[in-house]
């Protein structure tokens, strides 16, 4: 007796599922990266900087001369830490009276994304709490939104707010006290200083985001909160608060390239993480930076810098006056590159009026990014730094437009 031939079963296997993270994340950070590649559009969204500013010739001569000259340190597998010159050469840098360090304090990060994430993996386990400066940095939330955290605001500054109170607990602290992304707040000294000591009283780990640090268009740079700390304790640095640093708005964002400076325990743990990220950072990008700095590239570049995105931001803030002091509150902020914006009427929706605002030629960001739980929709953060004037002036024309046909359709 022949056997009949089975059936083939023809369905495709089923694959997996992504990961759950993924159905929470958001699309915004695209828009408005992709928003650059038309020409027309004016792009307010973005923390964009000025290319025409980059010291092209000096970085092309100087990548010239490092893979020349030094083959070894810019093509090969590196230190997992960073170069130790490097790594030498940003302890020297960011010491102060007061503040010793060394290059055990110092790890070399592709970029100051890559901190915030080495941040996440060595101090998250799923569900724990972060204390975070509100609104928060949309970068930050995507960096730890695979490890589903739970967010404690901190209204920094707000009446009643009680840093012990908002500290005691979470796993660390997160903050951008120079011209905050999205908000553009500057964090007071004194402010500083209270968060300071209710780290080093709590024992919690106080994140210190500072791309923005040099950007002061108006008043004296206040001290960092890692200087603030290592008063508290003289000696080689081993407080609480986690400086991070990258070269994306002082140089150029191309180069990847930002630091960690820590305890040395919170070295080694992110280097230990770092291993299973990236292995290394780019040699090249390292011997780069560490010849900027050595020709002291970033302070020569810096006052010309200052007094483009000064006239900017000054631009910006006078065509809000001239265009929408009637429909948004906000402040110029003293430094960093950001606006934030509010809505007077609570209908205008700014989830909405970004998809109305691309079809009216201009893109923003919505205030729900910046918010853990997705509710705020009533503000917008605006970017002044990488457009001219006249195109500024252009785009809040535009987005006058947009926000007058959002409100028309209730």
């Amino acid at each position: 007796m022949t056997s009949q031939p089975q059936p083939v079963d023809t369905a495709p296997a089923r694959r997996p599922l992504f990961a759950d993270w993924l159905a929470h994340s958001n699309d915004v950070t695209s828009v408005f990266l992709a928003a650059g590649q038309n020409p027309d559009l004016v792009n307010l969204a973005g923390g964009l900087p000025e290319p025409a500013l980059w010291p092209v010739e000096e970085l092309a001569e100087l990548a010239a001369e490092a893979v020349r000259n030094h083959p070894t340190e810019t093509l090969a597998y590196g230190p997992i830490p960073g170069l130790p010159a490097l790594r030498d050469l940003i302890a020297q840098r960011f010491s102060a009276p007061g503040l010793e360090l060394s290059r055990d304090n110092v790890l070399i990060t592709t970029a100051g994304m890559q901190a915030l994430e080495l941040v996440g993996k060595v101090l998250l386990e799923p569900g724990a709490t972060i204390a975070a400066q509100s609104p928060a940095y949309l970068g930050a939330l995507d960096a730890w939104m695979p490890r589903a955290p739970r967010y404690r605001p901190m209204r920094i500054g707000a009446d009643g707010f009680d840093p012990h109170r908002a500290l005691a607990g979470a796993q660390f602290a997160y903050t951008v006290p120079n011209f905050s992304n999205p908000s553009g707040r500057l964090v007071t000294l004194a402010e500083r200083h209270a968060l300071v000591e209710a780290a080093h009283d709590t024992g919690t780990w106080l994140v210190e985001d500072d791309p923005y640090g040099v950007l002061y268009y108006d008043g004296n740079p206040l001290p960092r909160m890692l200087t603030l700390s290592a008063a508290r304790a003289p000696g080689r640095y081993d407080g609480p608060v986690v400086y991070m640093g990258s070269l994306s708005k002082e140089l150029t964002p191309g180069l990847r390239l930002g630091w960690v400076i820590a305890a040395p325990e919170m070295i080694a743990a992110l280097a230990t993480a770092k291993q299973g990220s990236d292995m290394c950072s780019s040699g090249l990008s390292q011997m780069l930076a560490l010849g900027a700095f050595r020709r002291r590239i970033p302070e020569r570049i810096l006052p010309q810098m200052l007094a483009t995105y000064r006239e900017r931001r000054d631009a910006l803030c006078d065509a809000l006056q001239t265009h929408l002091a009637g429909h948004l509150d906000w402040q110029r902020p003293a430094g960093g590159m950001f606006v934030w914006a509010r809505a007077r009427d609570p209908r205008l929706d700014s989830d909405r009026l970004l998809h109305r605002a691309l079809a009216q030629g201009v893109c923003i960001s919505p205030s729900s990014v910046f918010d853990p739980e997705g509710l705020d929709r009533g503000a917008m953060r605006l970017n002044f730094t990488l457009n001219p004037p006249d195109r500024l002036e252009e785009g809040v024309r535009r987005l006058a437009a947009a926000i007058h046909a959002t409100l028309e359709e209730g």
